[in-house]
C-alpha cells in the first residue's frame, strides 16, 4: 500500500500530511513535486493545503490546471481514492472531481481556529471508523472556504448522502453561529458521485496527534488504510 501526496508551487501543508501518514500511521508515501507526475499506481493521492500559485485568479484555479491533474483525474476514475484537504479541496472542486467551487468566505478575512464537524455518512472510505452523528474537532485555515453550488446540487448532494461533514457546535446542531464562512447548509466536505472522492476544507492532518490539541481527524487517514488493506493493492 502507498499513498502519494502532491506538493504544487505553494503547498504548505504537505510535510504536515506526510509526517501523518509516514510517522504517526506507517504508510508507505511518496512526496510527489507536480511536475513529475504520477509515475507509479498509488491507493490514495492526497492534495494538501496550502496557497498554490499564491490564489492568483481563484484559489485553486491554476494549480487544477496543471498536468498533474489529469493523472489524478484518471487515478480517481480507476477507483482510487482522492483526498482534497483546504487548497486541495479548492484544487479538486476547480477539476471537476466535485461539483460547486469553494469561494471567498462570507465575512471576507482569514480564519484559522478550531471548529465542530458533524459526520454524516460513514459508509465511505474516508469516514468508516466514525459514527453518524458523531462531533469531532478539526480546524480551519483559509480565507475562500464558503462552498457554493446550485440548489439542484444542493438537492443531490443530500439525497445521494455525499455530504461527509458539516459544521456545528459542540452539541451537533447545525446553526449559523457554528458555520466560520457561510457554507451553503454548512457544508465542509462533499464526496464525488463515486464516492472515492472526498474534498473538504479542514485539516484532518493538523487534528491526528493529541500532542497538537486533537486527533478527531486522524480516523479519515485510517478510514483510507482500511478501506485499502480491505481491498485489492493499486501500486505496481
Amino acid at each position: 500500500m502507498r499513498f502519494a501526496v502532491i506538493r504544487f508551487g505553494g503547498s504548505n501543508c504537505d510535510l504536515d500530511t506526510v509526517h501523518v501518514l509516514s510517522e504517526v500511521l506507517g504508510v508507505d508515501t511518496d512526496l510527489v513535486w507536480y511536475r513529475d507526475g504520477l509515475q507509479r499506481r498509488y491507493d490514495a493521492v492526497i492534495l494538501p493545503g496550502g496557497f498554490s500559485y499564491g490564489d492568483y485568479l481563484r484559489a485553486g484555479a491554476i494549480a487544477a490546471r496543471t498536468p498533474i491533474m489529469a493523472d489524478v483525474i484518471s487515478h480517481a476514475r480507476e477507483g482510487g481514492l482522492v483526498l482534497g484537504i483546504c487548497n486541495g479541496a479548492q484544487i479538486a472542486a476547480e477539476s471537476g472531481l466535485v461539483p460547486g467551487v469553494f469561494t471567498r468566505n462570507e465575512v471576507p478575512r482569514f480564519i484559522c481556529r478550531p471548529t465542530w464537524l458533524r459526520v454524516e455518512t460513514t459508509d465511505t472510505p474516508f469516514t468508516r471508523l466514525y459514527r453518524r452523528g458523531e462531533v469531532i474537532r478539526v480546524p480551519v485555515a483559509h480565507g475562500e472556504g464558503r462552498y457554493v453550488a446550485p440548489p439542484g446540487v444542493i438537492a443531490r448532494l443530500n439525497r445521494e448522502r455525499r455530504i461527509a461533514f458539516r459544521y456545528c457546535d459542540t452539541e451537533g446542531r447545525v446553526t449559523p453561529g457554528a458555520n466560520p464562512n457561510g457554507s451553503i447548509e454548512g457544508i465542509a466536505g462533499i464526496l464525488g458521485e463515486g464516492r472515492n472522492v472526498l474534498v473538504m476544507m479542514p485539516h484532518p492532518e493538523r487534528s491526528s496527534e493529541l500532542v497538537i490539541g486533537s486527533e478527531d481527524g486522524r480516523r479519515i487517514f485510517e478510514s483510507m488504510i482500511e478501506h485499502c488493506q480491505a481491498g485489492t493493492t493499486r501500486q505496481r
